[in-house]
């Protein structure tokens, strides 16, 4: 199968093309990089992408971020709108498949359990908003041109030099100054990177909206106890949420007046104590399965 691939050199899109190479694909990649075989920056790309692809897979976007004003917060938009535009624009043969890589930021959900494809996408922030619009781009894109489109929207992804929150954790439970928020209890749907790679061949034979998790939903609690016995942490603190709650109202007032944010602010807060989870059965009644987190962290702690 011949394969187009953008964000092929980020912490997903590498693990994407290794996969799709050991499974003997022929796989073209796009992106910034001199390492693509088309360089190109997607938020100002046109120029005619003339070979045909059985498959495209745009797994390129801008996230783990928060923007702290109006330019930071256009960027979202031109990587993960304005990129997704020009590539579908300038792909002049029309692949068979195409896959887009999304996220559960779609929905705007700070808590919720077992959340579904079809809740409605109420987005909040640039990220979330700018892959809502992205979103609506391919599938309208796809119906013209008759394309046989999966969308992946993914939950907190794990693996070996994870980005984002997780990143944050490992980095303060080896400082020592991470805690658990009372029982640290609250559920957060995550999935590993190489199981987000494995899903593609199976569910692009099945075009649809599909989520992806490990199918355990582990706790704040039990995560922090795998980093911190990986990293010889004896010990994980646990904080009263009363004791925490004046900490975060102080975050507030930081990220007001000197606009920066703060470690604990009420956002995140909110986030670390309620429940986020959503329902994969879809995806696993397409044949798709998935290994759990905590009990693969030879995959992303080592």
């Amino acid at each position: 199968m011949k394969v187009l691939l953008s964000g092929a050199t980020g912490f997903l899109g590498t693990i994407i093309l290794n996969y799709l190479e050991k499974l003997g694909h022929e796989v073209d990649t796009i992106g910034r990089s001199d390492k693509n075989t088309i360089k190109a920056d997607l938020a100002t790309f046109n120029t005619p992408i003339t070979t045909t692809y059985d498959l495209v897979i745009h797994a390129a976007g801008k996230a783990h971020t928060v923007p702290k004003n109006p330019k930071e917060e256009k960027l979202f938009y031109d990587v993960n709108l304005e990129g997704t535009k020009n590539l579908l624009k300038n792909l002049t043969k029309s692949p068979s498949k195409f896959v887009f890589i999304s996220t559960v930021a779609v929905y705007g959900k700070d808590y919720g359990i077992a959340i579904k494809e079809d809740h409605p996408l109420n987005a909040n922030t640039p990220y979330g908003k700018s892959k809502v619009l992205a979103e609506n781009e391919v599938l309208m894109w796809a119906r013209e041109n008759g394309i046989a489109t999966t969308i992946l929207r993914l939950p907190l992804i794990i693996g070996h030099n994870p980005k984002g929150n997780l990143k944050n954790m490992v980095n303060a439970i080896k400082k020592g100054f991470y805690f658990n928020v009372g029982k640290g209890d609250a559920k957060k749907s995550m999935i590993l990177v190489d199981d987000v790679a494995q899903a593609i061949p199976i569910l692009i034979e099945h075009p649809d909206i599909y989520h992806l998790t490990d199918g355990h939903d582990p706790s704040f609690k039990e995560i922090s106890q795998v980093i911190g016995k990986h990293l010889g942490v004896k010990k994980i603190l646990s904080l009263n949420y009363f004791l925490v709650k004046p900490l975060a109202l102080l975050g507030d007032l930081i990220g007001i007046i000197f606009s920066r944010n703060a470690p604990i602010d009420s956002n995140k807060l909110n986030k670390i104590t309620n429940d986020l989870t959503f329902d994969d059965s879809k995806s696993r009644a397409a044949g798709w399965i998935s290994k759990k987190v905590l009990e693969n962290q030879n995959l992303w702690l080592n």
